[in-house]
């Protein structure tokens, strides 16, 4: 109807399931009416009344009603069964946000199989797909076209790289670092709407369905193996390009059968818990910004504890047990690891021990892993990491080190560099970072390292597979690229400014294993190269334009990385000296 000759007035019912088709997300009502009007009216000057038809076949489940903004209408009897406030993990799977408009498209012809795309990814949704002869024969044929022949060891399988369209944020990174051959990349951005008429929803439900991971059949202390392993992190809401989550996502594939997780808040556990989309498939828990590394000290001591009083109860229960199962418990006493445990858990359902059965789930052994950003571990936290690396326990310390308060918009913190212009450093930080593995490393009982993807993911591995291993605590710093840190090519380019950071001397890679006793530097730097990895990014490039001390600034910022590194290049010495 004609509301006045320069605006017209509409009443549209749309039904939540056709408004999948424009948002391509059922539900988030709240967020989508925009996009709905928008879609009507077209032309300013237009207004539109949208009225939402009731669909009564709509999804019930937790998940669901918060998705869709009604959590007001759930009754307490939905919490009954979690009142410790425990929650369903890998809930992210249904989340399905679909807000690419490119994803990657993939073409076997040429890849080499090096599976850095997964490893880059910072929310899993491409992935390396082995497939046996029976997956094969069932293959849809937009599959079958795209596979290639892999051989591990004594087993043949087809080969493919899976995108997941609804979960792929579009960052261009897998693009990015795919080497492909001969000048042709294996992966290329392409419109979503071509790659749906090409049939690839159909090839992604199959891949990510319908055919099995085969995690053996590599080792993962190799970039390649470690990809074939599925990860217990994947989908997470945090912003394309992420320079965080693919290392949690790495950990979680490493580790992930035994990973218990304390999460500080920041960042990471907004995109680690953000209700009701949980992408961890482990046991995860976020406490407090101040107190986490002793929130995940204190999982360890209380597993310490469930361990001491399961080997109690066996050591004064031995003449209950079978006489051929004795040795079973006898070893598990005497060492606690995957293949004693593993033993027990076998015969543990018929055990004659009075109370062990109940205490099944503490049988096995623990990865604990304490994770947070640098405004946690080198600032509001730090008293707390101090703690638990002085304490020496068996615990893996993560700092996610983007160098700004990422969560809160770009704060300055302690491990913000000399010259680089954030929240409340406008000006520049007249300061110099906090060398948290340098203070770290005076504790000799501590594994210290650090690592970057795009610089050197093998070193990468490596050093977690290390510091997990170590019967001590570890502190492992990953560097991280950011939004915030205004990359000038884009958060696509996120692992060559990491690679970028370590060439120059910015980000020196090293680490240090106390049970060997040997200082390793990792790479070499040219600071040569420094200034130019400087202005590539905002934080410092803008402050050119701010004040005429922006060069005696990053002259100081230089000088104390050359000094940190020479420092490391001593250390690495006195090791090859002895």
């Amino acid at each position: 109807q004609k509301d006045d000759e320069k605006s017209i007035l509409f009443e549209v019912k749309v039904d939540p399931k056709d408004m999948g088709k424009v948002i391509g997300k059922q539900g988030r009502i709240a967020k989508s009416i925009r996009t709905v009007m928008k879609s009507v009216a077209g032309k300013e000057g237009k207004r539109v009344n949208v009225d939402f038809v009731e669909d009564n076949n709509s999804n019930d489940s937790l998940f669901d009603i918060i998705n869709n903004l009604e959590g007001e209408k759930l009754p307490v009897s939905k919490f009954i069964n979690m009142p410790d406030g425990g929650m369903d993990a890998n809930t992210s799977c249904f989340d399905k946000p679909n807000v690419a408009d490119k994803c990657p498209s993939y073409d076997h012809s040429n890849c080499i199989q090096c599976n850095l795309c997964s490893l880059s990814c910072p929310h899993g949704a491409i992935r390396p797909f082995l497939l046996n002869e029976k997956e094969v024969i069932d293959a849809p044929d937009v599959v079958v076209r795209n596979l290639g022949d892999i051989k591990l060891g004594d087993n043949k399988y087809k080969f493919i790289i899976g995108i997941d369209l609804d979960n792929c944020t579009g960052c261009g990174l897998c693009s990015e670092v795919c080497p492909g051959m001969k000048g042709a990349k294996a992966l290329t951005m392409k419109m979503k709407e071509e790659l749906l008429e090409d049939g690839k929803v159909e090839e992604q439900k199959y891949l990510f369905e319908d055919v099995s991971y085969k995690e053996n059949v590599m080792n993962n202390n190799t970039v390649k193996g470690s990809q074939f392993v599925k990860p217990k992190f994947q989908f997470s809401g945090a912003c394309a390009g992420c320079g965080e989550t693919p290392y949690i996502k790495l950990v979680s594939q490493l580790f992930g059968d035994n990973m218990v997780v304390a999460n500080a808040t920041g960042c990471s556990s907004i995109y680690g818990a953000s209700m009701p989309s949980m992408p961890y498939n482990v046991p995860w828990a976020n406490s407090l910004f101040e107190d986490n590394a002793e929130y995940g000290y204190g999982m360890k001591i209380a597993d310490n504890s469930f361990k001491d009083r399961i080997k109690s109860l066996i050591s004064n229960n031995l003449d209950l047990v079978k006489k051929s199962e004795k040795d079973i418990y006898k070893n598990y006493v005497n060492d606690i690891n995957k293949d004693t445990s593993e033993e027990l858990l076998n015969i543990i359902d018929e055990t004659k021990i009075p109370d062990l059965k109940e205490l099944k789930d503490y049988i096995g052994p623990r990865s604990f892993w304490i994770i947070g950003g640098d405004g946690w571990a080198y600032d509001i936290g730090y008293n707390g990491i101090d703690h638990v690396l002085s304490n020496n326990e068996n615990v893996n310390i993560l700092v996610l080190d983007t160098e700004v308060y990422s969560n809160t918009g770009g704060q300055a913190s302690k491990s913000t560099r000399t010259g680089a212009v954030a929240q409340f450093a406008s000006q520049g930080k007249k300061g110099v970072k906090k060398n948290l593995a340098k203070a770290a490393l005076n504790y000799s009982h501590v594994y210290v390292g650090t690592i970057s993807l795009g610089a050197n993911p093998a070193q990468a591995i490596k050093v977690l597979k290390e510091a997990e291993a170590y019967n001590g605590p570890s502190l492992v710093i990953a560097y991280c690229p950011c939004i915030a840190q205004g990359i000038i090519k884009g958060m696509k380019n996120a692992i060559n400014e990491e690679r970028e950071a370590t060439n120059s001397g910015y980000f020196p890679l090293f680490h240090y294993n106390p049970a060997s006793e040997k200082f390793s530097l990792d790479s070499k730097a040219d600071f040569s190269k420094y200034k130019d990895f400087l202005v590539g990014e905002n934080r410092y490039l803008s402050l050119t334009k701010i004040t005429k001390d922006s060069e005696k600034l990053f002259d100081e910022n230089k000088e104390v990385a050359i000094k940190d590194y020479s420092h490391y290049e001593a250390l690495s010495k006195i090791e090859e000296d002895e």
